[in-house]
């Protein structure tokens, strides 16, 4: 699938003179975000992006874009399971 979309002249020209890969960064994003609004699961934002189990949990932490647990729901799910273990 190709997606594209533009931008003004003057922005395009101020990222451009970094260097970026910005296909590469445009297209990680959108999956990312596929990924956080549970679009596309785990295992395929990794094969889209051919990345290994662990470099996909690296890039999801350093986005952001974990699936993040309220505190109390981790405590709670903790107690559960202590209680579950015979």
């Amino acid at each position: 699938m190709n997606i594209s979309f533009e931008i003004p002249h003057h922005i395009e020209e101020q990222i451009r003179s970094d260097g970026a890969d910005l296909n590469g960064k445009a297209r990680e994003a959108f999956l990312l975000e596929l990924y956080r609004e549970e679009r596309i699961s785990h295992a395929q934002l990794r094969e889209a992006l051919g990345l290994s189990f662990h470099e996909t949990e690296t890039l999801i932490k350093e986005r952001g874009t974990g699936q993040d647990i309220d505190p109390a729901e981790f405590e709670a799910s903790r107690e559960r399971t202590r209680k579950a273990r015979p």
